[in-house]
Parts: C-alpha cells; structure tokens; sequence
C-alpha cells in the first residue's frame, strides 16, 4: 500500500499505553516526547546512567536537546529489564550498526512478551544488507506482523519543539500499523499507516545517501540549481532502488520517500546533510566521524547499498559518487552526479529508471517540483 492510501489514525478515543523507547538520542528522547504527549505512560532506556537520571529527574536531555523540556510524565532508566516491564508496545532508536547486539540483549526478555516492537532506526546492516525490521524479525525470531517502521520528515529538534509535521507507521499487517499509529499521534504529531514496509525503510535509508551528497555539494559551495538537480534526480535513484526491492513506487512519493528526502535535504540539522558538507570543506571521513556528536547514518549505508543495487542491477550514479569522495578517489568539488548519463542520447526526463515504471516517476517528478516550487503549501495532500 503506497501513499495514495495512507490514512491517518490520529482521530479516535484517547490511547493510553505503557510504551518503552530503548535509546536516548535525539530521535529516541523525542519519539518518547511524542508518546508521552499522546497520552502514553513513556519509559526510556539510556545506556548511560548519568543520562537516565537526567532525563528522569531533571526531565532535560542536555546533550541531545538543549532547551527542550520533556513531559514530566516522561520516565527513565538504564537497566534493560525495569524499562521494558510491562511494555505494550516497544520503540528502538539505536544506532544501525549497534541494533543486532541490542536485540540479542533483549532477546531473553522480549520471548516473553507479544508487544508490538517498532524500529526508529534509518539504515541497513553493512555486513548483511538486511533493513533494521529484518534484523528485529531474524534476531528475535517473532512474527514480521508484530513488527512496524517509522519514516518521515521528521527532524528532531524541530518535533521536540512541537513544530507540526507528520509520519508513517508501516508493517506487514494494517492492525499492527494502526495500533501503533494512534499511540504515536498528538496535537503536533500526525501519523499515517500503510503496509508497504520495505519502501517505506528504504525512504529512510535512502534519503540519507542523497542528502550527504547535497551537504557535499554545498560545503564545496554550489547553488540551488544543482541541489535541485541532485535532489529530482535522486528520487529517481530511490525508486528504482525501492521498487527492485519489492516497494511501491507510490511510497516514494510520501513521507516516507520525498517528503522524508526534501526535509533532510535542505536542513542544516541533518547529521547526514551536516557530514556531507563537512566533506564538501575539505574534512576527512575519518575527520568527519569524529566531529559528529551522533552517527549520521547515511555515511555507514553507501557501500551496503551500492552492494545491493549492483545485485538487481540498478545505477545509482549519486551515491556512486557519494562512495568515491569518501574513498578520496574523487574532489568534492568535481561531484556531478546529476550529469551521468548512460549515453550522450538526449533522454526524456520521464525515462531514468531501469524499468518501465513512466507514470509513478512522472508524479514523483511533478511532485518534487511542486513542492520545491511552492515551499511544501502542497505537502497536505499526504
């Protein structure tokens, strides 16, 4: 199910759940924010105990959301067990590259329970290529229709705010989706459903790669034209990647594609816009790495997606170009991605992908420009 049939959940009785988030970022000490606005009765899980008590007593996360004041009915932890005792649904918001030893941690004490358990998490492992929901599903051995995915444009510090945006809750069965989904609403916070798991994970995986490539081209001080460029010719690449894997091309035309892929695109609070404009400058990868407060996902993603997309033979010149500035077999400044091109036969703006998919990429292209043209008055019709 694409986005011409997502469907909000917002609407309806007041929800009231014991919901744990595992990880205490950014995007995982905000999710909490949105639950426990929601209604829900929200338990953190911080690695850290200093963070913990923090966040339980002083109900701050100065680190990750400086100025930001969390509900007081927002509670916290550091052990694993007094954080999930209870739990109706469970949020992970871990790093990509660390969910697999998570979940293995929490294995003896998720067989115990039927809770619905919903990744935050944007990435796919580098060793396998799996998506964060495979991982859960393999590592936890439970049934893919107890597990949901979040995807949108959702960046945190603007949520934690409370500036209005919205969301996709997405799994392999629509009451799962849907149950998660009204947890997951508020005044601020508007979420949709579909079943369309791997587009919408993919959108969030995706939009990462395009988005360093943008942060590359503006560190190196290109202008709008050839963001725009990048920008239309990236969904371009997303669909045809998404759509090989078993997605709807509709999807990419959502939140979780395009409306995920403009905001992280265009905001200088992208950890994956913010690293690619460090490279842009002149940084290294390894300078870069650790100058971030906070994994920027995308940077981990290129090669397992490049690996993937060469499986079901899909050109990806932007992020074919992304890999070669961080390898330094290519300038910054010398990225042009927008101009690959198989041949020098002019081609139809309709006619990039690797299949005959004209009539969804042509609305994803009109989309875009709309969007782009009319500063997201159009994004409503999600």
């Amino acid at each position: 199910m694409g986005s011409r049939e997502e469907r909000s959940e917002r609407d309806g009785a007041p929800v009231t759940a014991r919901v744990t988030v595992l990880g205490a970022g950014s995007w995982g000490t905000t999710f909490g924010k949105i639950l426990a606005d929601g209604g829900s009765r929200v338990t953190m899980w911080a690695r850290r105990p200093e963070l913990a008590h923090e966040i339980d007593e002083a109900k701050r996360n100065s680190q990750y959301l400086p100025g930001i004041n969390l509900p007081r009915s927002m509670r916290a932890t550091h052990r694993i067990a007094a954080a999930l005792d209870g739990a109706d649904q469970i949020f992970l918001s871990v790093p990509s590259k660390s969910a697999r030893d998570t979940l293995k941690q929490l294995r003896p004490i998720l067989a115990q329970t039927d809770a619905p358990i919903v990744s935050l998490m944007k990435g796919v492992e580098k060793k396998s290529g799996l998506r964060m929901s495979q991982v859960i599903a393999e590592v936890l051995a439970c049934d893919p229709a107890r597990i949901a995915v979040a995807s949108g444009p959702n960046l945190a510090l603007e949520i934690a705010k409370e500036q209005p945006t919205a969301a996709v809750m997405s799994s392999q069965s629509a009451e799962t989706a849907a149950a998660v989904a009204r947890t997951a609403s508020n005044r601020y916070f508007r979420t949709f459903v579909n079943t369309d798991v791997a587009g919408t994970e993919f959108g969030g995986v995706l939009k990462n790669l395009i988005a360093v490539a943008i942060g590359i081209v503006d560190g190196v001080g290109y202008g709008e034209n050839t963001k725009a460029s990048i920008i239309t010719r990236g969904l371009v690449e997303m669909t045809d990647f998404a759509v090989a894997y078993g997605a709807q091309p509709e999807t990419m035309q959502g939140l979780a594609g395009l409306g995920d892929l403009i905001a992280t695109c265009q905001s200088p609070l992208s950890r994956n816009n913010t690293a690619g404009r460090l490279l842009g400058q002149g940084y290294t990868l390894q300078d870069v790495v650790s100058h971030m407060e906070q994994t920027a996902e995308g940077l981990g993603s290129v090669a397992p997606i490049l690996q993937l997309a060469k499986a079901k033979g899909v050109d990806m010149p932007i992020v074919e170009q992304v890999k070669m500035v961080l390898d330094g077999t290519m300038e910054p400044r010398d990225i042009a991605p927008h101009l690959t091109t198989d041949d020098d036969t002019p081609q139809e703006e309709t006619q990039y992908g690797t299949s005959d998919r004209g009539g969804p990429l042509r609305r994803a292209f009109e989309r875009a420009r709309d969007l782009l043209g009319d500063g997201g008055r159009r994004a409503q019709r999600d």
